[in-house]
């Protein structure tokens, strides 16, 4: 793959020609289309698709359809188009009245069809699926033409009425376009327009049992919907000839162009519908919403906010070549947005107990911590503090190396908005594990200010009161697979056993549960949480959504 250099946010070829065809006359009204298969959720690369097409329909003052592409009622079910609906929703955009499909178009690509028919340029062939796929040849070899290539049309228009009827079983009979077997280009070698399937279709039940190819509905579609900027990733430019030749051929209303752009691939991350379609029906991951999945609603549920997915759209650009992005930008992305927007909260996912010897028993108190430290406007919010506290277990450490500067026996750290504190004292269990630090605290350093001797510490850890936090348990996520470049032939080898790690004895500030908020907090010194709402658990759960740090370089050198 190939790499371009970035353009500025919001400039692309893509734009370029649109803008061309503006000036040039060429093109009155934009019109794109975003035109999913409802056979699967939407992923992030669908994300690249949906944010070109609307877009570039905002950015020139026009419109842009959502429509699926209901050609295959094997593999299509209404849950995904209502998931499709609420991604592209919840991505931020919206198609006004232009919600289509191409099942409303059936019975207009059926009379084209007959009209192909008629012209001589399509045929019944009567060949299984595996002769047609042996006849058409290679790249180096011509095909071989069907020996039903040269039925009369009376007789085609008869069998393809005939089919439309429900005679024949699935797979009996095809239609195919009559073009050139020798062409140079495989997809104008006589391809399949219509097939025979007995299926319940989502939107059209059992009234049709043949269905067009995606190519057969593909450039009609566009042109029955007045679309003047058709926008296809890469793998469709070796379409673009027949897509022109059934626009020829046929008397379409409206003469669409289609134009390709490089899809979207990511590191560490698979985006095959194939093999995400497996993972979920494997019991790889938990549904297509597991927040380890790079399905949109799998980002939804991890709270990524769809302005970062969008932002780091904008930041990749389009290219006219593939090439692979780095998945740490798309968590910069992220990162970025939720440092501006996210308030801070304390919690400790590995509780280590500390007594505060000096304190009073019994006693407690309440602090005032900032809700952002950028933003004066968020205020500020009480926190209590009492003689025992939870502090993060990777804080202390009994015999430290020379540069952990955090909680050590004889140690003085300061406690974010609450005082200076000195380990005394370590206990620990018959198996010899630390279970308790017994600490003391000056008094004078309340809300973690200098003291009057002004005596400094290197270190300042996050805590929560051990008798008003809440118990909670987080998920933390790592890659879903173990290589940046994973096998889509041999995915499940190369599967993370580390993508998940459930903390359960976890505590966190009670009032991130008592406001009953989802939207994504920062856990200081830890990282991006949003709360779950679908697991069923007697605790609040929260995944990990993005960590403080990059985490994928680490990932690249284990």
């Amino acid at each position: 793959m190939t790499t371009e250099p970035p353009r500025p946010a919001g400039q692309d070829f893509i734009r370029d020609i649109v803008r061309t065809d503006i000036e040039s006359g060429k093109t009155g009204q934009v019109v794109t289309r975003f035109p999913p298969e409802p056979n699967g959720y939407l992923h992030i690369g669908h994300a690249k698709s949906v944010c070109l097409n609307f877009g570039v329909a905002a950015e020139f003052n026009g419109t842009c359809n959502l429509r699926f592409d209901d050609t295959n009622p094997t593999k299509e079910d209404q849950a995904f188009i209502d998931g499709i609906i609420r991604d592209v929703r919840w991505l931020g955009f919206d198609w006004d009245d232009n919600l289509f499909f191409a099942s409303d178009y059936f019975e207009q690509l059926y009379a084209w069809a007959e009209d192909l028919i008629r012209a001589g340029k399509a045929y019944i062939d009567d060949q299984s699926q595996d002769e047609i796929r042996e006849n058409r040849g290679t790249l180096t070899e011509p095909g071989v033409e069907s020996p039903y290539r040269n039925r009369s049309v009376e007789e085609n228009l008869d069998l393809f009425r005939r089919m439309r009827a429900g005679e024949f079983p699935n797979g009996a009979r095809v239609l195919r376009a009559r073009i050139d077997m020798a062409s140079g280009n495989i997809n104008l070698r006589d391809p399949v327009l219509y097939r025979i399937l007995h299926a319940d279709h989502p939107k059209t039940g059992g009234h049709w049992c043949i269905y067009p190819s995606y190519d057969f509905a593909h450039g009609q579609s566009d042109s029955i919907e007045d679309v003047s900027h058709s926008l296809c990733t890469l793998e469709f430019a070796d379409h673009r000839p027949l897509y022109e030749w059934l626009l020829d051929n046929l008397p379409v209303p409206s003469r669409p162009r289609q134009y390709e752009f490089a899809r979207l691939n990511l590191s560490y991350t698979l985006l095959s519908k194939r093999v995400l379609t497996q993972l979920v029906e494997g019991g790889h991951v938990d549904g297509w919403d597991d927040p380890r999945m790079p399905t949109l609603a799998g980002l939804r549920r991890r709270g990524v906010p769809p302005a970062a997915i969008r932002d780091f759209i904008s930041r990749i650009g389009v290219a006219r070549a593939d090439s692979v992005v780095d998945i740490a930008m798309l968590d910069a992305s992220i990162r970025d947005l939720l440092n501006r927007t996210a308030q801070r909260r304390m919690a400790v996912l590995r509780p280590l107990k500390v007594v505060i010897e000096n304190y009073p028993e019994g006693d407690g108190e309440e602090l005032e911590a900032v809700n952002h430290p950028d933003d004066a406007d968020a205020g500020s919010r009480p926190i209590r503090f009492s003689r025992e506290l939870y502090i993060e277990r990777d804080d202390f450490m009994e015999d430290p190396p020379k540069k952990f500067f955090r909680l050590a026996p004889g140690r003085e750290v300061r406690l974010r908005y609450g005082y200076f504190v000195t380990c005394r004292e370590v206990v620990k269990n018959a198996d010899g594990e630390v279970v308790e630090l017994r600490c003391t605290y000056d008094p004078e350093t309340r809300g973690g200010n200098t003291p009057p001797d002004g005596r400094k510490v290197k270190a300042t850890l996050h805590w929560v009161s051990a008798a008003d936090s809440v118990e909670a348990e987080v998920r933390l996520y790592g890659p879903l697979f173990s290589r940046p470049d994973p096998d889509p032939g041999n995915f499940a080898a190369e599967l993370n056993p580390d993508s998940l790690e459930i903390l359960t004895d976890c505590r966190i500030e009670p009032g991130v549960v008592a406001t009953n908020d989802d939207d994504p907090v920062q856990f200081e010194r830890l990282g991006y949480f949003a709360r779950d709402r679908e697991i069923a658990s007697d605790k609040p759960v929260f995944h990990r959504t993005v960590a403080l740090r990059d985490t994928w370089a680490k990932a690249a050198k284990t």
